[in-house]
């Protein structure tokens, strides 16, 4: 099971899934928002929070009678599936992480990336003009400036997201906090971190590691919050090798 991150849709495993289709049964989606998802499902009181979004992912698994399921989640939806996992531990088989981060706001013991005032302006900027927001924000967080294909294509998915819903789903992204989470993780995990990462860093994922029982870290060359699109051989060999 393939959960994209904020902003972007089921599309953006698209260089990933042949590699696994022979062996392995896909399962795609989009979250509620984005994509070709049905908005009228957006329930407000239902995602004021990621366990909002962790059971959409065990509905699924229900709805398709999975089992042994392999979570691969981008970003927000690695602690989605996180979040999943504590919720229905006995669906899950192994998760993999690609560019997750517990918490983004830096506190006296951590360091998330952001500071508080910081992503409050930034989050200022995202209600006032979404559509120049995302022109900016996509690009510098798919890194890679040398291959604007890469920033053209995710901010086509950010501005093709339903506006409101996507604020709403910042906001809960932005001000979780997973932390306390990590250490009852309950299944084998993978963290695949890249380089210069505009969202995280190598320190929140070695953090990912050191604070979650059974998960492995790999570290891409490749720069950028994004490394499915800038590096998918480097993450396709790093999921292969785990699974």
């Amino acid at each position: 099971m393939f959960a994209h991150g904020f902003g972007s849709d089921q599309n953006s495993f698209n260089a990933i899934i042949p590699a696994f289709e022979k062996d392995y049964k896909i399962v795609l989606f989009d979250y509620v928002g984005a994509g070709e998802s049905d908005l009228t499902f957006y329930d407000e009181q239902r995602y004021k929070s990621l366990e909002g979004y962790a059971m959409d992912v065990i509905d699924i698994c229900h709805a398709l009678d999975l089992r042994d399921v392999i979570f691969i989640g981008h970003s927000v939806s690695s602690m989605i599936g996180l979040l999943a996992v504590e919720q229905a531990p006995t669906l899950f088989h192994k998760l993999v992480f690609i560019g997750p981060s517990p918490r983004y706001i830096n506190d006296d013991v951590y360091e998330g990336g952001m500071e508080l005032h910081d992503l409050e302006g930034l989050l200022e900027v995202m209600e006032s003009n979404y559509l120049g927001w995302s022109s900016t924000m996509a690009p510098a967080i798919v890194g890679n400036p040398d291959r604007p294909e890469l920033g053209e294509s995710l901010t086509a998915t950010f501005q093709a997201s339903d506006p409101e819903i996507a604020k709403n789903f910042a906001r809960v992204t932005f001000f979780s906090d997973c932390r306390a989470k990590l250490p009852f993780l309950s299944v084998p995990s993978l963290t695949i971190q890249g380089q210069d990462d505009f969202l995280t860093s190598i320190s929140v994922a070695q953090y990912v590691q050191e604070h979650t029982p059974g998960n492995q870290l790999v570290i891409l060359s490749t720069s950028g919050h994004c490394p499915h699109l800038s590096d998918p051989d480097g993450v396709i060999i790093a999921i292969q090798n785990f699974i």
